[in-house]
């Protein structure tokens, strides 16, 4: 049983890294505009450029505030006697 549910996981894990894998093909353009790979072979690689991407992900407000470091907050120590 548990061989089983190992290798349904794993087939799992094969098919999500298959396509994290095709969502970044590269992309292409001519004369700046967007070309597909399909374009680029029937209209010729003349002046074709991969295109540079760019991350779209931008942390908002929020989410800055929660990864950046705390600000650590000092107590103040008196030294004496333990009780």
């Amino acid at each position: 049983m548990n061989k089983k549910t190992l290798s349904i996981a794993a087939a799992i894990l094969m098919i999500a890294g298959g396509t994290a894998a095709a969502a970044e093909l590269p992309t292409y353009e001519a004369n700046g505009f967007p070309v597909s790979p399909l374009q680029v072979r029937v209209l010729g690689a003349a002046h074709v450029e991969q295109q540079v991407s760019v991350p779209t992900a931008v942390a908002s407000a929020h989410q800055a505030k929660v990864l950046s470091p705390r600000k650590v907050k000092t107590a103040d120590v008196t030294t004496g006697a333990a009780r």
